[in-house]
Order: structure tokens, then sequence, then C-alpha cells
């Protein structure tokens, strides 16, 4: 199954809100991958809340994105 990302808000907590194509939303936390490769420029937080829907996931500028289902997969339900 593919997860394909709808809508995406960032959140002051480096938190993502996301909105799945099957409805279904989820808390995704990004704080434990702030210190791993690219993903280290999201510590800005101005980069950080400027978070996109870009071809089905979430994505930052600088060529940042984020696997769909290991976002799916490591969100804690919100309910839809």
């Amino acid at each position: 199954m593919y997860f394909s990302v709808r809508q995406v808000e960032a959140d002051t907590d480096f938190t993502l809100i996301i909105t799945f194509e099957t409805g279904e939303r989820k808390r995704f936390d990004m704080k434990p991958f702030l210190d791993i490769g690219v993903f280290k420029t999201l510590k800005d937080e101005k980069l950080f809340r400027s978070a996109r829907v870009s071809f089905n996931t979430v994505a930052w500028d600088g060529d940042i994105d984020f696997d769909p289902e290991a976002l799916y997969k490591g969100g804690l339900p919100l309910g839809i």
C-alpha cells in the first residue's frame, strides 16, 4: 500500500500534523531525525515550518523530503 500525503502542518515543537489521502491524520515527531544527514538543517525553525506537500510526501527547500510510508508508520493517530 502506498501512503500519499495530502496536507501537512509543521508545529512549533518540530512535529508534523499530516493528513493522508485516506483521510487519516497523524502527528509525526521529527526531533529524532534532526541530527541525521540533511535533516540537520531542519533545526532552523523557519525552514522546518516551511514544510509542504510535494510529490505525495512532505518536503522542504534544499531537496529535503521524507518517505511517506515512514511518516505513516511512525505517526501517532489523531483521528479523522
